[in-house]
């Protein structure tokens, strides 16, 4: 039992176009929502470098000048002074032993020391982050003379907006593409509007009215060559049909002559009691009636199959003296007994093309020509040639 495979139905145009404008739009929004908060981080640790710059001036300023060279409550209340308008800033001071000579109210300090090395400049790239139990601080540390110092400041609220900062944003960046989804999805499918009236007007089409076609200036600019190929395409069956109709009109005329004939004989010979030599006239008659309908549907079978390229042509070269002398010789017979002549005049050479079907559009005239000529008379079958063509004439009176 054969396995029939299933094709896999393409995506949805309009799904495709809202997942991609989607993905754009999100992925923009992400981008946007990150440089707001990383430009924003970026801002604080600015403003905290500027109030750790002042704090470090004065510090520095104060070390530099021997102010405070051991640990007493005169020095510390000078340092205090020269720091009276750094606010939230913490400092630690330590000499080249290690021994503490200043410190602010604040958690233990030390901790920044132990894990980065001083510096003699203090820049962005000097301050660090550290952590502990309660508070989170951006500080440096830095070396003014034979002296280590740990200035910091307490960065909680910065966190702390920053985080709210943050969920505003992923927050308004889902909200935002899912309104861009829905904005795209709407947009697709009124971009798809002029689609679904063209195929409205194609689910009107009928064979009654194969003259109607859709008008490419009413419809966008991207759908003209699809509208343009409809169009041709109506063309080409409205000619189909056409050519359909003058067939079955020629058929129907061809077959009432013979048919009546039959009927027409056949009425005639039940009429009344006849002899035998009657009724076999008449079926000879009758037999010649349908010889003539046989020809004529094999003749309407061969253009059928001619039209659909069905019929496989053999071009070749034919003599056609040859091939018209044989056709004469076929129809010699049947023109005796009609009293009709058979003559033949002119030469003509070889010509390239298929044997069946000229010998068969040949018998077709020469048939004709002995059936509709009167008795006595003659049938003329004329070749002729010049440099580019083949002339061949039947005639009769």
């Amino acid at each position: 039992m054969g396995i029939e495979k299933r094709t896999r139905r393409p995506t949805s145009l309009a799904v495709r176009v809202t997942v991609f404008v989607g993905l754009a739009t999100t992925a923009m929004f992400l981008l946007s929502a990150w440089s707001i908060e990383h430009s924003i981080e970026r801002h604080f640790a600015r403003m905290d470098l500027a109030e750790l710059r002042a704090a470090w001036a004065s510090v520095d300023a104060a070390l530099r000048s021997d102010r405070i060279s051991t640990p007493n409550p005169a020095q510390s209340q000078g340092l205090a002074d020269a720091m009276a308008g750094s606010h939230g800033v913490s400092i630690v001071i330590r000499n080249a032993d290690g021994r503490l000579l200043y410190k602010t109210i604040t958690p233990d300090l030390d901790a920044l020391v132990r894990q980065v090395p001083a510096t003699a400049n203090l820049n962005l790239d000097a301050l660090h982050i550290w952590r502990t139990s309660h508070h989170v601080y951006r500080g440096a540390v830095l070396r003014s003379g034979d002296k280590t110092v740990v200035v910091a400041t307490a960065i909680d609220f910065h966190l702390q907006y920053l985080r709210k900062l943050q969920n505003a944003l992923w927050a308004g960046t889902l909200i935002a593409s899912l309104i861009s989804v829905l904005v795209a999805g709407l947009a697709v499918r009124q971009g798809h509007a002029p689609l679904r009236r063209i195929s409205a007007r194609m689910r009107e089409m009928t064979t009654e009215r194969l003259h109607t076609r859709l008008d490419p200036a009413h419809v966008p600019i991207e759908l003209a060559d699809l509208v343009a190929a409809f169009n041709a395409m109506l063309t080409r069956i409205e000619q189909g049909f056409a050519r359909l109709r003058h067939v079955s009109a020629d058929i129907a005329h061809e077959l009432r002559t013979p048919v009546t004939n039959l009927r027409t004989q056949t009425q005639v010979a039940l009429s009344k009691a006849r002899d035998v030599d009657a009724y076999r006239e008449i079926l000879y008659s009758n037999l010649e009636e349908l010889e003539h309908m046989s020809a004529m549907i094999g003749d309407m079978l061969f253009l059928a199959q001619a039209e659909q390229s069905s019929v496989r042509r053999d071009a070749s070269g034919i003599d056609l003296n040859a091939e018209i002398c044989g056709l004469l010789d076929y129809f010699e017979a049947w023109a005796e007994d009609r009293g009709v002549r058979l003559e033949l005049g002119g030469q003509a050479g070889k010509v390239d093309g298929d044997r069946e079907m000229l010998r068969r559009a040949l018998s077709n005239l020469i048939a004709n020509a002995i059936r509709y000529t009167q008795h006595g008379q003659s049938v003329h079958v004329r070749l002729s040639q010049d440099e580019r063509w083949v002339k061949i004439e039947v005639c009769n009176p």
